[in-house]
């Protein structure tokens, strides 16, 4: 690949923020756009649909793109890698097949149960095989966990505390909760540990390990209310340690890029395994196919590699070259919500104080934003910002990245304060 690399970023929330910062900083990088993008100003904005794959094609061939890079997943299970297959401009993500990981929680289970991967207890449901899901919510203990088997904007996953919640929520959601998304149910056996997020970088031959983190998931404090997209993350994590990772590496990382190569399943990108912690052993609650959101806000702050040489290594399938190496700071993303997020809420609200000086050590990763034509940035999401400072202790950054999302406001504003407190 050239020395110089233009680059077309598809999405427009904070995880492709944080990667539009990270490629901007890279020495390689020629221009970066971003469609659509947001009012971050990382790169050149371009009022361009992700999924409308001939669209994307036409510009990548008028403005001498090199790299693709996919951050949301919709694209990708939609097939936007096997689109340009042929193509000479390079997409990092994996095609359809590879993108099921993300795309069929059944299929994702069903690959783990076959090459021995630690997950819990599953039944796959439909509407024909609805009293036989009726009896294996009998056969487990509360909570119950229940997810749509398609893609469902990471809101198709519900915990029913009791068995009478379980079985009216299988109900809903094969009468049709999320649409086509959830005429499969997945039943699973809850869990109980402490999450966290791995992120695998692999070209199909070699992988890296980037910044472990932890995100938050629930709106309110002491992680009550509904699920969100994300309130906030944490890296690194402290439960992570060496021996926790050794066991993630050859349980799960390894049988999971041994699985793919034995099924013919090529893969070059991202793998983000969501885990959990229980009693020292991890076991895999979810595969994704594109890093996770808002964990890529503290994981790219974290890499001290160059993002753009780590991309052409998976591009090329040369990555077991490349080396990758970590801040050894801490970091810390607290996330700024619009009110009534996750439910309704309004757009548009004006934003202040976002220009001014929090120091070196605080970033502003846009997520739900857009500028106006007087140049005004308002508020266009349920997330619309994360503050993400870096500290010598987790602490430290917790209390940075605090300051300065109390200091930018907008009508409605919300956020987490308790952010990274379960771990100090």
């Amino acid at each position: 690949m050239k020395d110089i690399i233009n680059i077309l970023l598809l999405g427009s929330g904070g995880r492709e923020c944080a990667i539009a910062w990270k490629l901007s900083r890279s020495p390689r990088l020629g221009t970066l756009y971003v469609a659509p993008g947001n009012a971050a100003g990382f790169g050149r904005n371009v009022d361009l649909d992700p999924m409308d794959f001939e669209a994307v094609r036409e510009f990548t061939d008028s403005h001498d793109i090199d790299m693709i890079v996919v951050g949301p997943e919709n694209p990708l299970v939609a097939g936007i890698a096997d689109f340009f297959e042929g193509h000479p401009v390079k997409v990092i993500g994996p095609g359809k097949s590879g993108a099921r990981l993300e795309g069929s929680k059944e299929f994702a289970k069903e690959f783990m149960v076959r090459h021995g991967i630690p997950t819990a207890r599953f039944m796959s449901v439909t509407d024909e095989t609805r009293e036989q899901g009726l009896h294996f919510l009998e056969s487990l203990s509360a909570p119950y966990v229940l997810k749509a088997d398609g893609l469902a904007a990471g809101k198709g996953v519900i915990i029913a505390p009791s068995l009478a919640d379980a079985k009216d929520t299988l109900g809903d959601m094969l009468d049709g909760m999320f649409g086509n998304a959830s005429a499969t149910v997945v039943i699973e056996e809850f869990l109980t540990g402490i999450e966290c997020s791995v992120f695998v970088v692999t070209d199909g031959e070699d992988y890296k390990i980037l910044p472990v983190a932890k995100d938050y998931k629930r709106v309110g404090e002491r992680d009550l209310g509904p699920n969100t997209g994300g309130m906030g993350s944490v890296s690194p994590v402290p439960f992570a340690d060496e021996e926790f990772m050794h066991k993630v590496v050859t349980r799960i990382v390894e049988p999971t890029l041994s699985g793919l190569k034995d099924e013919g399943i090529p893969y070059k990108g991202f793998i983000f395994l969501g885990l959990i912690n229980v009693n020292g052993e991890p076991y895999v609650i979810e595969y994704n196919v594109r890093m996770g959101d808002p964990e890529t806000e503290v994981v790219m702050p974290r890499l001290a590699s160059d993002l753009v040489d780590l991309l052409e290594g998976v591009a090329d399938t040369t990555l077991g070259i490349k080396k990758t190496e970590e801040d050894p700071r801490a970091a810390v993303a607290v996330m700024l919500t619009s009110k009534g997020y996750p439910g309704q809420y309004e757009k548009g609200k004006p934003m202040t104080g976002l220009d001014r000086d929090f120091g070196p050590d605080t970033l502003l990763f846009h997520a739900g934003t857009k500028t106006e034509a007087d140049g005004a940035i308002v508020t266009a999401g349920g997330r619309v910002l994360a503050c993400v400072a870096y500290g010598d202790t987790i602490a430290d950054a917790a209390s940075k990245a605090k300051a300065a999302a109390a200091e930018i406001d907008f009508e409605g504003k919300y956020f987490r304060r308790d952010i990274a407190a379960d771990l100090l």
